[in-house]
């Protein structure tokens, strides 16, 4: 068996969806035999997933499944393993580097409660 990592896109709609577009992009793991088996499972994974609730404002409020984005096989599971890796070349290089600091700020916060 090996493993994959999925990128599976879900469209969120609330109330009647005359809001901003909302996209949520996961990351899962998915275990299969091969490639093929891989990405129907996460295809299936991302429909059985899908949700309907109720916001705070009692709206609808839909996740749809959209797609598996990309299927990236993991050579192995060790401690330290890259998953996962972007590139961003940012328009403002300072706005990023402060996004970065307050997300890592966040998680060091997280760590303490």
């Amino acid at each position: 068996m090996n493993w994959y990592l999925a990128k599976m896109v879900y469209q969120i709609i609330s109330g009647s969806g005359n809001h901003t577009p909302q996209f949520d992009e996961q990351l899962r793991l998915i275990r299969a035999d091969e490639y093929a088996w891989a990405r129907e499972k996460a295809s299936i994974v991302g429909r059985l997933l899908e949700q309907h609730l109720q916001n705070t404002e009692n709206e609808k409020v839909i996740w749809r499944f959209v797609e598996v984005t990309e299927l990236i096989q993991l050579p192995s599971l060790e401690d330290g393993d890259e998953i996962y890796s972007t590139t961003q070349e940012p328009n403002d290089v300072n706005e990023y580097l402060a996004s970065i600091s307050a997300k890592a700020a966040m998680c060091v916060a997280q760590t303490k409660v």
